[in-house]
């Protein structure tokens, strides 16, 4: 299994690690990585690897079958081989605006309080599917209201719960479409402000900003129409 360095610390930009396996498809696997694997909504990180004097580009991280993470290369290169010592470098620009959106993302969960069917992050945007008869007067206000919550800077935190608490407390799942992780015995959940005055708290294996001032400004789109009750909510980060 690798060891998810992401998790503890979603800042670290670069780190070393050894190749552990190379996948029938190509991919690069380590003992420990600094690269999220796609999922959530939340896309596979970018970056390259470095060992000696050769580099390879990695275009995005997957989950293998058996649970570990396998750097995908962005072209067809010679691979390090199993045991090689390599240098993780992130494409961090791409990783931070990833966590930026994800972040200003469950703000807008709370600022639209419906259940959530679906959900996608890019570098630029994001978009959460609400199970939304129909859709609101002012667009505007929504954009308001997170922009508000963003500019509180609140403080992101990160902490775990038992598969059973979870289930003593089913509110906490948001998302009708994705329902958290299970066979581990625990849950990730991620706060937004402190316990004392938490605006979100949900379940959540992403990569998040440590504070909501960094998100910056957002904009939201015109809602759209997905379904007999489903309407598609986008943000931009300005």
């Amino acid at each position: 299994m690798t060891d998810l360095l992401y998790r503890d610390d979603a800042y670290l930009r670069d780190a070393p690690a050894r190749v552990t396996a190379l996948t029938d498809e190509g991919g690069i696997v380590l003992d420990r990585s600094i690269f999220y694997p796609t999922g959530g909504g939340q896309p596979g990180d970018s970056g390259r690897l470095v060992w000696g004097d050769r580099m390879i580009a990695i275009a995005t991280t997957i989950r293998t079958r058996e649970g570990a993470l396998a750097l995908v290369p962005a072209e067809p290169s010679a691979l390090p081989a199993p045991g090689t010592e390599v240098m993780q470098h992130l494409d961090w620009d791409r990783r931070h605006r990833h966590m930026r959106v994800h972040t200003a993302l469950h703000l807008l969960s709370v600022v639209v309080p419906l259940p959530v069917t679906g959900g996608a992050i890019a570098a630029d945007k994001g978009r959460l599917d609400f199970d939304m008869p129909e859709a609101p007067d002012d667009v505007q206000a929504i954009a308001d209201a997170v922009n508000a919550l963003i500019a509180r800077d609140l403080v992101v935190s990160e902490e775990w719960i038992t598969e059973a608490a979870l289930d003593a407390n089913p509110a906490l799942v948001k998302t009708l479409s994705v329902q958290p992780p299970r066979g581990a015995g625990r849950i990730r959940l991620v706060r937004i402000a402190d316990a004392a005055a938490t605006v979100d708290l949900q379940p959540c294996g992403g990569t998040h900003v440590a504070r909501t001032g960094e998100i910056g400004q957002v904009t939201i789109g015109r809602i759209e129409k997905k379904g007999k009750i489903n309407r598609r909510v986008t943000l931009f980060l300005t």
